[in-house]
């Protein structure tokens, strides 16, 4: 129930707009209707039929040195380690004292934006990106700029633009590798004029990499053999923060277990991490459990990661069949890699949204482009890693030229 007495008491970061959108209306609706929903929006990996290994999970869980409460400040060395082979696996240099572990990627935003900003000083965003950003950013009294990817037989960073966004209050340049949801690779050339940015305006370099294990393919050869580089690998001439955790390296986003790689010059570096320590001594928050099970959690990620991977990519080549064939009904944003791939629907026009049109009269339900910051009425994004034959069916709904008549005949068969 909405409160609609004195707001005055509540404070203006928390000032969202908490009305239900059309968009939340209409999958509101489709889920009440009764009618067959297809659901292109699943991306949580423990509900998409994936095959864990309970035994492993959960013995790790039972360690009796869990009873016994002795905090480390960055988290404990043998989880610190486990990640540093994580990297040295990637082919980078992070040692356990460049690392801090947060319980979630969310948090490590919040403990770098608490570390770079003051109230009201900026961080550069790219968009399309993850709406998150703008909730933590707020929490946070850190204010977002945008600075466009924009499209051409791929993704790209606008460098001009993104040149132009940088105010005397901009503290850090925030990048997503691979991008969320465009599967946008940061390549080499664009991380060289990243980190030139950031040494020539004094910013910290943010490099979210939750997605670095899930290449779709190679954006220069079109197959899958070769994946992204980690921005831990190489020099850093800029103060870099690097990002990931346990909910897609291990496809586990229920053991809420992250962290933060701080690399660059070692003066820079070594303030920041004695900042981090204080911010991270202040909340504690790390479970000593899911601690001491991430380096077995971590040593037998490939299981998992295989089959999200071949699942994306089985779905992934579907989209890209259908649209082959079918081009006047879908089109596919070329995608390097991660779980979401962004749709356009040329059919879809009009004063809707398509992914409330799609809701609506077809019962699939999809993301809006415009949740991740697109101006495009008919750009969706869908999830790539649910189960194969509800993805074919939900597209096939999703692109169908039958009648509005026709798709409500099917959409009340039973599930």
């Amino acid at each position: 129930m909405a409160y609609h007495g004195d707001v005055s008491r509540f404070s203006t970061r928390t000032s969202w707009d908490v009305g239900e959108s059309s968009y939340a209306a209409a999958v509101r609706e489709a889920r009440a209707s009764g009618r067959r929903v297809y659901d292109l929006t699943q991306s949580n990996p423990t509900r998409c039929g994936f095959a864990y290994d309970a035994e492993l999970l959960l013995r790790q869980l039972a360690d009796r040195r869990a009873l016994v409460y002795d905090p480390d400040p960055q988290g404990l060395p043998t989880a610190r380690e486990a990640v540093a082979r994580y990297y040295a696996d990637h082919g980078a240099v992070v040692t356990p004292a460049n690392l801090v572990l947060t319980t979630s990627t969310s948090e490590s935003y919040d403990y770098l934006f608490r570390l770079l900003c003051d109230a009201g000083d900026e961080v550069l965003v790219a968009q399309p990106s993850y709406p998150l950003f703008d909730f933590l950013a707020d929490l946070n009294d850190v204010r977002l700029r945008p600075y466009p990817l924009f499209y051409d037989h791929g993704w790209w960073i606008d460098f001009a633009e993104l040149e132009r966004a940088i105010t005397p209050r901009t503290r850090a340049i925030l990048v997503v590798h691979p991008n969320n949801p465009t599967g946008h690779w940061t390549r080499a050339a664009e991380r060289e004029l990243l980190e030139a940015l950031c040494v020539r305006h004094r910013l910290a370099l943010i490099v979210d990499e939750v997605f670095l294990d899930y290449p779709l393919r190679d954006p220069l050869r079109g197959d899958a053999t070769s994946a992204p580089l980690s921005f831990a690998t190489g020099e850093h001439p800029a103060l870099t923060f690097v990002l990931s955790g346990l909910s897609k390296i291990c496809g586990l986003p229920q053991m809420k277990a992250a962290w933060i790689a701080t690399l660059g010059p070692e003066g820079a570096q070594t303030e920041a991490l004695a900042r981090l320590e204080i911010v991270a001594d202040t909340f504690l928050s790390m479970n000593t459990a899911v601690q001491l099970a991430m380096p077995e959690w971590l040593a037998g990620r490939n299981a998992i990661q295989g089959q999200i991977r071949a699942r994306a990519q089985e779905n992934l080549a579907v989209l890209e069949t259908m649209a082959r064939e079918s081009p006047e009904l879908l089109h596919v944003l070329d995608v390097d890699a991660g779980w979401s791939a962004v749709l356009a629907l040329p059919r879809c026009v009009g004063e809707r949204d398509g992914a409330e049109r799609l809701a609506r009269e077809r019962g699939v339900l999809v993301h809006p482009g415009a949740f991740y910051g697109m101006a495009e009425r008919n750009r969706i994004v869908v999830s790539l890693i649910g189960p194969p034959e509800e993805f074919r069916a939900s597209i096939r709904m999703a692109t169908s030229e039958r009648s509005t008549g026709q798709n409500i005949q099917e959409m009340h068969e039973p599930k």
